[in-house]
């Protein structure tokens, strides 16, 4: 009995895996790209939604990461890793960026309203001005170091928290609230108050 074996078609080929077509990519070949970007699109786009949780934001980020794909395809080192790992490490580092870009601009703006808030220093000084010799009271002010004057004046003239105080001056907590104990000690024995 004579038994043939089936064979796949010898002239069919298998599709190329994602890092061969990084590699077509990097060469110019659009048609390659235009494959590329349908395997990874979904899982970079998943990815990166995973981070920023903003689905317009996401999509942005996600275009930028198809756009470095097709700029960079040269730089894909297929012995440090997978095509997938490489793109999807792009992905990641795109999302913690614009991450971290989100925080510090909502960082800039809470320090702006708090500066926006506070009242006027001169309608604060008279309160102050009432009780004590105007005179007196600036000579003092005058020998506390520059962080010392800048904490109480925004601490006392202006009512902010030491926190606020911290975060407007981007200085510790801890730095701040010695340097008002140490500035609010220094115009205590200036002033001659006793406790």
């Amino acid at each position: 009995m004579n038994e043939t074996v089936q064979i796949a078609d010898p002239g069919g080929t298998a599709p190329p895996d994602l890092a061969q077509l990084l590699s077509q990519v990097a060469r110019g070949d659009q048609d390659a790209f235009a494959d590329v970007y349908d395997r990874i699109a979904g899982p970079v786009l998943g990815l990166v939604r995973s981070v920023l949780r903003d689905p317009a934001q996401s999509e942005e980020v996600a275009q930028e990461v198809l756009v470095e794909v097709w700029r960079t395809a040269a730089h894909f080192r297929p012995e440090k890793g997978s095509a997938m790992s490489w793109v999807l490490t792009f992905a990641h580092r795109r999302a913690v960026d614009r991450v971290r870009s989100v925080q510090a601009s909502a960082d800039r703006e809470h320090r702006a309203a708090l500066l926006n808030r506070t009242p006027a220093f001169d309608e604060v000084t008279e309160a102050v001005e009432a009780r004590l010799e105007r005179e007196q009271v600036r000579r003092c002010m005058r020998t506390l170091t520059e962080l010392q004057r800048q904490s109480v004046t925004l601490a006392y003239y202006r009512g902010l928290t030491y926190r606020e105080v911290a975060e407007l001056l981007a200085q510790p907590l801890g730095t701040v609230k010695t340097r008002l104990r140490d500035g609010l000690i220094r115009l205590r024995d200036c002033l001659g108050v006793t406790a």
